[in-house]
């Protein structure tokens, strides 16, 4: 047995404990525990939802953001390569009937979801310049009083996103090209040559060169996302006929309890809940840095916009991608065996629309797996600097770092890429739910303050001082008539700056 070999399976062994024993049990529980308390705060407020993307930020500051802004910062980092290889791995592995489980996933977690963020937003901090910084670890060490947990977060969540899910962002990007160069030294060369150029462009935007290719974040993914949703509902419609079939698959796989609980650890549920997980990020503890930066007059609102979020992840673009590997499968079962993954995706597509499909995919697979890499480390840099501020070889160290592991995941073995990827989403999952479980009362006492205020026609204003019991906070010491609206028309000012990032 090889070094890789060895790997593979000690952390596929550390990978299925984890998942079985412990952290199914806290995901399932956490999200139906909230969905009871907020009385399915994921459902009834739908609406807002929406509403609330509308509203302009709240706060002076040049870098301070509105909700909307705070929702495509999130949306950014979900929206990878997870929703399209994740799908793709969790039906090839573990079965189509892992797609439901991903469904109930999403609409369970959402409730987490909602309480993690609207706790960010209450534990948030404000920076010099306007801009809000917050998440798991400052919520961790205000409202349980340990920094030292809320640094292990942050550790945990270093490992995470600048280790872990860049290296397998790095790696789907790659695997992507296996269908131009095939699995033998030509692809491996093409391993390398992506590794290269994916370390080189991070490079660029993190040592804070070339801002103007955030165009590819804020405008090109956002383009390519609809061109993805557009093929997939072409593909669903075009082939209607089909669906049946496609979703009677789907079921009798979600439902074989046999195959279930012959081998949990692989099962179609356990497969569901994993890829579900790492696309939506719901319960993780990842979305939170995002939420918290948004300037806002309620948590709450900031809350059901992140809700909103885990929605568009995994009900629509995970969907789309559901969609197009079900009908492949149901069409062509014999070319779909043995593929998984990206090249999965890329033969689905093909089967869809034709070859010109694959080069479009392709193009899409990395926008998204650099928006995703980006994203995960300005998540990862914000929680470095809870850790330990104002140290720049420190931050020039880790920056060094993290290109090296985009580049050693781009040339990694596909199961090493996964299990490591899960190992360090777990730790971190464990460690969010635990938190959100013993703060989630302060988020569920600012829903009832939210839902109060709404129903006497204001709109919510958080004062901190009015919730009896609230441990301290930096932010929400103002009365009601300190807010007001700053800024433009928030859609416009988003689109304004992702094309002009020097304003």
């Amino acid at each position: 047995m090889d070094i890789n070999e060895w790997l593979v399976k000690v952390t596929g062994d550390i990978d299925g404990f984890m998942y079985t024993y412990i952290l199914l049990a806290l995901l399932v529980f956490t999200g139906i525990w909230y969905t009871i308390r907020t009385r399915a705060v994921q459902i009834r407020y739908i609406k807002d939802m929406f509403t609330q993307l509308t509203e302009k930020k709240h706060v002076e500051g040049g870098h301070a953001i509105s909700s909307f802004q705070a929702l495509m910062v999130s949306t950014a980092s979900r929206v990878g390569t997870g929703n399209i290889a994740g799908v793709a791995t969790a039906v090839a592995t573990g079965g189509p009937g892992a797609v439901f489980w991903m469904w109930v996933m999403a609409l369970v977690g959402a409730a987490s979801a909602f309480i993690e963020s609207t706790l960010a937003q209450i534990f948030k901090v404000r920076g010099k310049d306007g801009e809000f910084r917050g998440g798991p670890a400052y919520y961790i060490e205000q409202g349980l009083g340990h920094r030292w947990l809320g640094v292990v977060f942050a550790v945990l969540l270093i490992l995470c996103f600048a280790f872990g899910f860049n290296g397998l962002q790095a790696f789907n990007a790659a695997s992507s090209l296996e269908y131009y160069t095939g699995k033998g030294a030509l692809g491996h060369k093409a391993a390398i040559a992506c590794g290269i150029v994916l370390a080189v462009m991070t490079a660029f935007v993190i040592f804070g060169g070339a801002r103007r290719i955030s165009v590819i974040t804020s405008i090109i993914v956002p383009v390519m996302a609809l061109v993805y949703i557009a093929i997939a509902m072409w593909t669903t419609f075009s082939n209607i006929t089909d669906l049946p079939a496609v979703f009677g698959l789907m079921f009798a796989s979600a439902f074989d309890w046999q195959s279930i609980f012959g081998g949990f650890a692989g099962s179609v549920v356990m497969l569901g809940i994993k890829r579900g997980l790492y696309s939506n990020e719901a319960g993780m503890g990842s979305a939170p840095n995002a939420a918290a930066t948004a300037s806002v007059s309620h948590p709450v609102k900031q809350g059901l916009v992140q809700s909103l979020s885990v929605y568009i992840d995994t009900l629509v673009i995970c969907t789309c991608s559901a969609m197009m590997v079900l009908v492949f499968y149901v069409q062509n079962p014999a070319a779909a065996e043995g593929l998984n993954g990206m090249p999965l995706v890329q033969m689905a597509v093909n089967n869809a629309v034709g070859e010109w499909g694959i080069h479009v995919i392709t193009f899409a697979i990395f926008a998204f797996a650099f928006s995703s890499l980006i994203g995960n480390y300005f998540y990862a840099e914000s929680n470095l600097r809870f850790i330990k501020d104002g140290s720049p070889v420190l931050l020039t160290v880790f920056r060094l770092a993290c290109i090296v592991f985009i580049y050693l995941g781009a040339v990694n073995s596909f199961d090493l890429a996964w299990n490591l990827a899960d190992i360090f989403m777990g730790f971190m999952a464990i460690m969010n739910l635990i938190a959100i479980l013993l703060l989630g009362k302060w988020a569920i006492r600012a829903l009832d303050d939210y839902t109060a205020q709404r129903k006497t026609g204001k709109d919510p204003v958080f004062v901190a001082d009015s919730i009896e019991g609230l441990p301290a906070t930096q932010c929400w010491h103002v009365g009601e008539g300190d807010l007001k609206d700053v800024g433009p028309e928030p859609v416009k000012q988003f689109w304004r700056e992702s094309i002009d990032p020097e304003q």
